[in-house]
């Protein structure tokens, strides 16, 4: 694509422009599939059961605290096309994780203190969008088209210990309030 071409058009970046998104604090993340494509699972009587596919979405969030040092998750929802963290970056983040993965390092760029909260979102995509190819594979998952996820994501930074508590209780409720969520839809 041309940028001086005028039908060129430039993504919109959501991000607050002068914050710095590797500050120690609270994010609140909602990140969405592609086409908002029903993948994870299914909302039955208020209860959110996952599929292997929703399953193994779990599965890398609940890793991310153990690969890298410093990031914590909170509380979570994966939900049949988005999930929801409530991620806690920490201040203190010494260096890479120790933890090695197919001869990879895993953690924070030793020339940086801490990840920050876009890098820790492209993170899970690509982890995720990985692990699915994989599995589409080996278990014949149904292939995704051009993307698993959309490319951008929606962030909060969580002000204070009311806005964490209201997200908090928002991200447990969210398989009750299913059938009201703008996500909602039946595929």
């Amino acid at each position: 694509m041309d940028p001086t071409n005028k039908s060129f058009q430039r993504r919109q970046s959501l991000r607050l422009p002068e914050f710095d998104y590797s500050e120690p604090g609270a994010y609140f993340v909602t990140i969405v599939t592609q086409n908002r494509k029903i993948l994870f699972g299914n909302v039955i009587n208020g209860e959110m059961i996952l599929n292997e596919i929703g399953t193994m979405v779990k599965e890398v969030i609940e890793e991310i605290p153990q690969e890298y040092h410093g990031i914590n998750v909170e509380v979570f929802g994966v939900m049949p096309n988005h999930i929801h963290i409530l991620l806690l970056i920490s201040e203190v983040v010494a260096g890479p994780c120790a933890c090695h993965k197919n001869g990879q390092p895993q953690g924070v760029d030793p020339t940086k203190n801490r990840l920050s909260l876009p890098e820790i979102v492209h993170r899970f995509k690509s982890l995720t969008t990985h692990r699915y190819m994989v599995n589409v594979k080996e278990k014949g998952w149904s292939r995704f088209e051009k993307r698993l996820w959309q490319r951008n994501y929606h962030e909060h930074i969580i002000r204070n210990e009311r806005d964490y508590q209201a997200i908090y209780d928002y991200i447990l409720a969210n398989p009750l309030n299913w059938e009201k969520d703008k996500e909602f839809y039946t595929s």
